[in-house]
């Protein structure tokens, strides 16, 4: 019975920020089907605890990615030493407003789950990626990261930073053995246009009407793809869109 379960024992260890809902869930599903075992943060204790319902060596940890304290005892909690895979997947955006009419507070809240969070997730999880030998950072960012529009100057300033960080981080890792990757989805049906309109649904459905959207399973396939390739190929950049969608505001719908 030992050595069956030495044989059954995941031999990779992830992490995974925003794991309650929508791309978060499902590459907490994709990498524990990969055989990973998953620790997974968020605010939402309720629905993280259902994302780790019945998979084998996942577990759920409450995580604000906002906050130093939060972060501080999520790395107590999560006592990993080690760490093969850190997916910063948590962000999202907060309103469309013009920068004339920028409401700060949320600018700077944006800023704080999108870019800064990664900055807090790495320094706490660094030292547990070298000692695997073997460490991949994925960094969820966006096509925000490479275009901009009206009204959106709060989100994509936050996800510029996100693509200026993954940038720097595969710079100052350079000759370590660490990977860094960056997955930037268009378009995907989760409820990111729900947080983003304050809860409106039907604006929020209409986001996603008319057309195919990306799902939350297209964007943690392209994770698990990246993280399962050799461990000398470095997939620097995933850029993916629906196929109806060309730019951040041009889709064809029908």
């Amino acid at each position: 019975m030992q050595g069956e379960a030495r044989k059954t024992a995941p031999k990779r260890i992830a992490l995974v920020t925003g794991g309650s809902a929508g791309i978060g869930a499902a590459t907490v599903r994709r990498l524990a089907a990969e055989g990973y075992a998953v620790t997974t943060g968020a605010r939402r204790l309720d629905r993280l605890e259902a994302t780790v319902a019945g998979l084998p060596h996942a577990r759920a940890l409450e995580l604000d990615v906002r906050d130093n304290d939060s972060v501080e005892a999520f790395v107590r909690a999560a006592g990993i030493d080690r760490l093969d895979l850190l997916v910063n997947n948590a962000g999202g955006a907060l309103g469309l407003d013009r920068i004339e009419n920028a409401p700060l507070e949320r600018w700077l809240e944006m800023y704080e789950m999108n870019a800064l969070s990664i900055v807090r997730l790495v320094k706490a999880f660094l030292p547990a990626l070298r000692s695997s030998g073997d460490g991949h950072i994925v960094n969820v960012g966006s096509i925000a990261g490479f275009e901009t529009y009206a009204g959106g100057g709060g989100y994509t300033g936050a996800k510029h930073a996100v693509r200026a960080l993954s940038r720097t981080l595969r710079l100052e890792l350079l000759g370590e053995p660490i990977r860094v990757t960056e997955v930037d989805p268009g378009l995907v049906e989760t409820d990111f246009s729900l947080v983003r309109f304050s809860g409106d649904a039907e604006r929020a459905a209409g986001v996603y009407r008319g057309y195919q959207p990306l799902s939350a399973d297209d964007v943690a396939d392209c994770i698990a793809w990246a993280a399962t390739r050799p461990s000398h190929v470095n997939i620097d950049e995933i850029v993916v869109r629906p196929r109806a969608q060309a730019t951040a505001t041009q889709v064809h719908k029908t």
